[in-house]
């Protein structure tokens, strides 16, 4: 396969983003025929993908050639950034399952959202979905991968605030957003130590056995991405977030949480594994974390009465045994594991909101006796383990305070000095209310009332046009200025007549010769 189709299995899904968007844009797909082009668009996408991932496969498979350098990024002295591809088994395998699930609620998505207010937005995120999955899927390097690490991200927020008229799924795309920052600087902070260690973030250089000497900065390293890998597959205590990540449409739920995302930090720690060899005090953390996880995943789905929800604790403590069978070494088995039940996951999802039709008059299953029995034990699962609100009072507490500080900052500080307007604080004396009414005569006079050392100097500026104006432009009989103006044109033109006649010409000509000579 040529190298430079590898850059289009997340090239046309990033391409249709920007295509989708543009006619969103202008409002060319409106209506039920806007529709079919913007499906017709996704599902092409989505096909061609798929087969130049399946010809990639075939390609790996004849003739092996794990890591492709495509493109020159970043070289500054020591330190080299390339844009290439990995097309080793692993992320072939991963790729493969992406198109596929993909590809499928896509065609799903087509009749699930049909007539909905926001199918043209769905599609046109879904698309940057894709793309950002197949970039962290088959990038060579590090920081290619957080490219699509981050991209997910922001497709995520933005269909689980899907609903944004909806106060609970914008607080609920906030907390996943705010939670996932900690996954995002743990991966900056492998980044950086890869930078320092190797002076490059390519996977063939970075996943090298280093020498003993080194092995408590590579530890850091890996301890970085395997932070980005827990919060990313919100594994223990990193869980709360992904069962309130539920607000935005089935399709999304399927591809997000049910089969793809979810398993994007069970495929980073099996790209990274040969680091976590080299540091067995993380196995054995993943090891305890992944315990956990199964452990919360399995007394909370035995409380819940949704049925996404459910399939969400049961992904949960699926994607701990992942991690369990990483920490133990068992990396064949992880990815025979993850590939299954992304399959069987997605199956499940995409079949939740018949199976909730059906049932909808029946009640919910009970928790079992024995769980029933242990009161604390029942409440605690009910409850999530409080990891709501610790999260909660830990993240987004602190991060909506800070930016209300920054808010405040903004108004008292940054707004005085580039001038913008203050807020109007009413009336209180006399003088105010002359302040009030000479500002506005100054909007009346079109001058607005600036606040600040720049808004004051913007002021007088603007106060010295408008004199200029007044007194020289607007006058009647259209000002001195003006009448100034007229008479140097009427002598241009008297100039201009005069050099057009011969006598004129010939002396003009003469002076030129004399002056040259």
């Amino acid at each position: 396969m040529p190298d430079a189709l590898l850059l289009l299995i997340p090239g046309l899904p990033l391409l249709a983003f920007g295509v989708i968007g543009l006619l969103t844009l202008f409002r060319w797909n409106k209506g039920d025929a806007g529709e079919r082009l913007s499906a017709r668009i996704a599902l092409g996408v989505g096909l061609v993908s798929l087969l130049l991932v399946l010809w990639a496969d075939v390609t790996h498979f004849a003739s092996p050639a794990p890591h492709v350098p495509l493109l020159p990024w970043l070289h500054s002295g020591v330190y080299i950034t390339s844009i290439s591809m990995t097309v080793d088994g692993l992320s072939l395998t991963f790729a493969t399952l992406i198109a596929v699930i993909t590809l499928l609620v896509t065609r799903f998505s087509v009749n699930y959202l049909h007539r909905e207010a926001g199918f043209q937005r769905f599609f046109m995120v879904l698309m940057l979905f894709v793309a950002a999955m197949q970039l962290i899927a088959l990038s060579g390097s590090a920081i290619l991968a957080f490219v699509g690490w981050e991209l997910a991200g922001v497709s995520s927020f933005l269909l689980i605030a899907y609903n944004w008229q909806s106060r609970v799924a914008t607080a609920n795309a906030v907390r996943a957003f705010v939670t996932n920052r900690i996954g995002d600087a743990g991966f900056l902070l492998g980044m950086f130590m890869a930078f320092s260690l190797f002076h490059s973030t390519e996977w063939d250089v970075m996943l090298v056995p280093q020498p003993l000497e080194s092995g408590l900065l590579i530890g850091v390293m890996t301890l970085g991405f395997m932070a980005a890998a827990l919060v990313k597959s919100a594994q223990f205590p990193f869980s709360g977030w992904i069962t309130r990540a539920l607000e935005g449409p089935t399709p999304s739920s399927t591809v997000f949480y049910g089969s793809i995302m979810v398993h994007a930090g069970i495929f980073l720690l099996l790209r990274i594994h040969p680091l976590l060899e080299q540091a067995p005090l993380l196995q054995y953390l993943l090891l305890l974390l992944g315990g956990l996880t199964v452990l919360f995943g399995w007394l909370g789905g035995l409380a819940q009465t949704d049925i996404k929800t459910s399939l969400m604790f049961s992904t949960l403590a699926q994607t701990g045994l992942m991690l369990v069978s990483i920490g133990l070494g068992w990396y064949t088995l992880a990815l025979v594991h993850l590939v299954l039940h992304a399959l069987w996951r997605a199956y499940q999802f995409l079949h939740s909101p018949s199976f909730a039709l059906h049932t909808q008059w029946q009640a919910a299953p009970p928790a079992p006796a024995w769980l029933r029995k242990q009161r604390w034990l029942h409440n605690a699962a009910l409850q999530r383990f409080w990891l709501d609100p610790l999260a909660d009072w830990l993240l987004v507490k602190p991060t909506l305070a800070l930016s209300q500080e920054t808010q405040v900052f903004d108004g008292q500080i940054l707004d005085k000095l580039s001038g913008t307007p203050g807020h109007y604080s009413g009336i209180s004396t006399l003088a105010d209310m002359q302040a009030m009414q000479q500002g506005q005569q100054r909007l009346e006079s079109g001058i607005g009332t600036g606040s600040g050392l720049l808004g004051k100097l913007m002021q007088w500026v603007a106060e010295k046009l408008e004199w200029f104006e007044q007194h020289l432009l607007l006058q009647r009989g259209a000002g001195p200025a003006q009448a100034l103006l007229n008479a140097l044109s009427r002598y241009q033109d008297r100039i201009e007549r005069l050099l057009t006649q011969p006598r004129y010409l010939v002396l003009l000509v003469v002076v030129t010769l004399v002056v040259i000579f």
